[in-house]
């Protein structure tokens, strides 16, 4: 299954992820909105840190992702933590909830990896079917100069303790794409294993994100530089969108 190999890996490759910090950051986008508590939809949960963060601050969390492995790593962290999250196995573009949510996050560029417009605009419309009027959706992406200036062509390398992760780029200038292999080699008993996992991100416009968020029946409130409340600039790496349902 797509992801069930890096669901493995995950944390150890976002453990310089502040999710904490981070949590705070979305409730502060929501908090705009006038949401800070209710019903929260996860959307792309992965392993379910941001889901586990946010019910610690009181929303009732519903963590949505496609990777059964994502899930299970979910679940555990959901029961370590004490925190009860109901974890739904669907994907962003074709969720089906039993009733409406209050407001909405989507964490670390889970949007990028949908593969097309159509994909991005059926996930929105999809949001805002599920959502309450007056409610709050905040996202970030990853914009098209971080794909053609950070990740491009590049390759990286990761040792961490018993894994060793080599990272490989191939940027498409065409479509802004970048498609990402992954190589993991891990040590047991002096025996180093490897497995594998590839996926595509793709770069969309941020006027055509704004646009399809419109048509989906939201109102852009803003746009920022990641982690900021300032505006996106041309060098901006990750924009964050913050959209009410009208």
């Amino acid at each position: 299954m797509p992801y069930d190999n890096f669901s493995r890996f995950y944390d150890f490759l976002t453990d310089n992820v502040e999710y904490e910090k981070r949590a705070d950051y979305f409730c502060r986008l929501l908090s705009l909105c006038g949401i800070r508590d209710g019903i929260l939809l996860d959307l792309a949960c992965g392993t379910g840190s941001i889901s586990v963060e946010m019910a610690k601050r009181g929303f009732e969390v519903i963590g949505v992702d496609s990777s059964i492995g994502m899930l299970n790593a979910a679940r555990q962290k959901s029961y370590e933590s004490g925190e009860q999250i109901l974890l739904l196995n669907q994907s962003m573009d074709d969720i089906d909830l039993y009733g409406t949510v209050d407001c909405a996050v989507c964490v670390l560029d889970s949007i990028n990896h949908l593969s097309d417009a159509e994909q991005v605009k059926r996930t929105f419309e999809k949001v805002s079917l599920f959502m309450n009027p007056g409610g709050a959706f905040a996202f970030d992406v990853n914009t098209l100069y971080k794909h053609k200036n950070i990740l491009a062509d590049n390759a990286f390398v990761y040792d961490i303790d018993e894994l060793y992760c080599v990272w490989q780029n191939n940027f498409n200038e065409d479509d802004g794409s970048v498609d990402i292999s992954l190589d993991f080699f891990e040590e047991e008993d002096g025996v180093y294993y490897r497995s594998c996992e590839s996926f595509t991100e793709k770069a969309y416009d941020l006027t055509d994100i704004e646009k399809w968020l419109e048509e989906s029946g939201f109102e852009v409130i803003g746009i920022f530089d990641d982690m900021t409340m300032e505006k996106v600039h041309p060098e901006t790496e990750r924009a964050v969108f913050l959209a009410k349902k009208k």
